[in-house]
């Protein structure tokens, strides 16, 4: 009987706060745009382009030459991206994708998996990272810069919300 009449506290709603999708081309020049492309198609917004932290002389890379782009996804965009990307990881998601923090990270071999996605041979294949970013209301005060404050253990968002809030409203299985 406790079960049937268990309601979610409207403050312990788990929501996305964002959907953050990388790709790490590596090099400059035509791969950027290309890769830039590719991002613009997939979520119909303009990527950022992301410069190297420190120079690797190895991989020829320098602090600071663009090796990769990076686009942000909030409210309806980011939930519908979600569902594509789910979707093409056959609503199986491994355990070791989720932190203790409420946020997932998985990885796209080829972004031509995601449903709605079509090959051109113009831009070829790209894999991807997407991290999804989960909160509740009342997260702001740790963002916001004047009196912020932390987010009590009671309130965090935890793996194993994380994982049931998953299975609850995208029918995800996790391994």
């Amino acid at each position: 009987m406790s079960q049937q009449l268990q309601v979610q506290h409207d403050m312990k709603k788990i929501s996305v706060d964002k959907v953050v999708i990388n790709i790490g081309v590596g090099k400059s020049g035509e791969p950027i745009e290309k890769a830039k492309k590719a991002l613009l198609e997939l979520t119909g917004q303009q990527p950022a382009v992301r410069g190297a932290k420190k120079t690797v002389r190895d991989f020829g890379i320098h602090k600071g030459e663009p090796i990769g782009v990076v686009v942000t996804l909030r409210r309806d965009p980011a939930i519908e991206f979600l569902k594509r990307v789910i979707a093409a990881k056959k609503n199986v998601l491994k355990s070791s994708s989720f932190d203790n923090y409420g946020n997932i990270s998985l990885g796209i071999h080829e972004h031509i998996d995601i449903p709605g996605t079509k090959y051109n041979p113009e831009i070829g294949i790209f894999g991807m990272d997407v991290n999804i970013v989960l909160s509740r209301p009342g997260y702001r005060i740790a963002r916001k810069s004047r009196k912020s404050a932390k987010i009590g253990k009671a309130h965090r968002i935890n793996k194993d919300d994380a994982v049931a809030f998953f299975r609850q409203e995208y029918g995800v299985e996790v391994e």
